[in-house]
C-alpha cells in the first residue's frame, strides 16, 4: 500500500490517504463509508452489526484524519482498512468514475490532489551517514582519506523535523549560502514503538520507506563541521519527503537478507546525474534501527534517513551546484518520484 497526505481542495487541510489504482481514498472518511455500509447491509440481512470493527472505545467520529494518527493506533483500524480491500477489490471502473461524479467525500482523482509530505511533521527524523561510497567521494573531494571509526557503528545527526517538505514545493536556501546541493536518500518511517530493538526484529517496526532529499548549504556545512558539532543551519532550513509511503508489501519482494534492492536516481532539469542502489547500504536498514533505539525508545512516525547514496550528490562528484530555478527530481523504484523546484 501507498500511503500519502493531501491537501483537501476546499478547506486545504492536510489529511491521509492512500493510493488505489488512479485514485486517492481518504483515511478517515473511507472508515466511515465502510462502517455505514456494513452495518446497513447487516440491517438488511437483520444481523447484528459487527463491533469488531472499530475498537469498543471508538467512535466513527474518532477516526483520525493525519497518517500519524493512523500509525499511533494501527492494530485499531486494520480490520477496518481490511473491509474496505476486500469492498474495493470487486469495483469496477464504471463504479470509481461514478464516485468522482457524485463528489463523494472519501475518494479524490490522483491527478486533482494536491501532495504534501506523507508526514508533514513527523515527530523526530534521523539522518544517517550510512553509504560507504558517498561518504567516500566525498571525503576524497575534499582531500581526506576514511575516518576508520565510520566503520564501528552507524552514525547520525538529528535534523530539523519541524522543516519538512512536500512534492513540488519551492526551496529557499540560506540567503548567505552559495553552493546549493542536493542529497538522494530514502527515508525509514517507524511504525511500532520500541527499544533496544534487535536486527532481527527490526523490519516488524518498520511502516515503510518514503524519498528523502536532505538539503544541503554546503558552505555552511563546511564551516560548522569544523567546530565538532553539526551539521545545523547547513542542513536545518528544509527537507523535502514523499511522495508517498510504501508499505513492507510493496518491495517484500526485493529484500535480501538485510538488505533492499531498489533502483534510485536523480536528475537536475531533466539530466541524470545520480544513480545507485538502497542495497549498496554499509549499514544495513535493521542495522540503523538497532543503532537508533539503543537505549532511547523510537515512536510511530519517527523517520531515519539512510543517509546519500553513492554519487547521491553533487559535492561528491565535483559538479556545478545548483542554482535559482534549478528542477530537482529524485526516484526510487516502488516509491515513486519526488519534484522540488529550488526558489528563484
Amino acid at each position: 500500500m501507498k500511503w500519502l497526505t493531501y491537501r483537501h481542495p476546499s478547506t486545504g487541510e492536510q489529511r491521509a490517504g492512500y493510493l488505489w489504482q488512479s485514485y486517492i481514498i481518504d483515511f478517515e472518511k473511507s472508515l466511515q463509508f465502510i462502517v455505514t455500509l456494513q452495518k446497513q447491509r447487516s440491517e438488511q440481512k437483520n444481523i447484528p452489526f459487527e463491533q469488531k470493527l472499530i475498537e469498543k472505545s471508538s467512535t466513527i467520529q474518532k477516526f483520525p484524519i493525519t497518517l500519524l494518527g493512523y500509525l499511533e493506533h494501527q492494530e485499531t483500524y486494520k480490520p477496518c482498512l481490511k473491509a474496505l480491500e476486500t469492498e474495493f477489490m470487486n469495483w469496477e471502473e464504471e463504479e470509481w468514475k461514478r464516485q468522482i461524479e457524485a463528489e463523494s467525500p472519501w475518494v479524490i482523482a490522483f491527478d486533482a490532489a494536491l501532495l504534501s509530505a506523507p508526514l508533514p511533521r513527523p515527530p523526530s527524523f534521523r539522518d544517517f551517514y550510512a553509504f560507504e561510497a558517498h561518504v567516500r567521494n566525498a571525503r576524497k573531494q575534499r582531500g581526506l582519506d576514511m575516518v576508520q571509526e565510520w566503520y564501528h557503528f552507524p552514525s547520525f545527526y538529528f535534523s530539523n523535523h519541524q522543516s519538512i517538505l512536500g512534492p513540488n514545493e519551492e526551496v529557499a536556501f540560506p540567503s548567505s549560502s552559495v553552493k546549493w546541493d542536493y542529497e538522494l536518500e530514502v527515508g525509514i518511517v517507524i511504525g511500532k514503538q520500541g527499544r533496544n530493538i534487535s536486527r532481527e526484529k527490526a523490519i516488524e517496526h518498520v511502516f515503510g520507506l518514503t524519498i528523502v532529499n536532505d538539503w544541503s548549504a554546503r558552505d555552511l556545512q563546511a564551516e560548522e563541521v569544523k567546530i565538532g558539532l553539526g551539521p545545523a543551519k547547513g542542513k536545518d532550513f528544509a527537507t523535502t519527503m514523499g511522495p508517498f509511503v510504501s508499505t513492507v508489501d510493496e518491495w517484500q519482494d526485493r529484500r535480501q537478507g538485510e538488505h533492499v534492492q531498489l533502483k534510485m536516481e536523480a536528475y537536475v532539469n531533466g539530466e541524470r546525474t545520480s544513480t545507485g542502489d538502497l542495497n549498496q547500504l554499509y549499514f544495513s536498514i535493521p542495522e540503523l534501527i538497532a543503532r537508533a533505539s539503543q537505549d532511547c525508545t523510537l515512536y510511530p512516525g519517527d523517520i531515519l534517513g539512510t543517509g546519500t547514496v553513492g554519487t547521491g550528490s553533487l559535492l561528491e562528484q565535483g559538479k556545478d551546484w545548483l542554482k535559482a530555478g534549478d528542477q530537482v527530481t529524485l526516484k526510487v523504484e516502488r516509491i515513486g518520484f519526488l519534484e522540488s523546484r529550488i526558489k528563484a
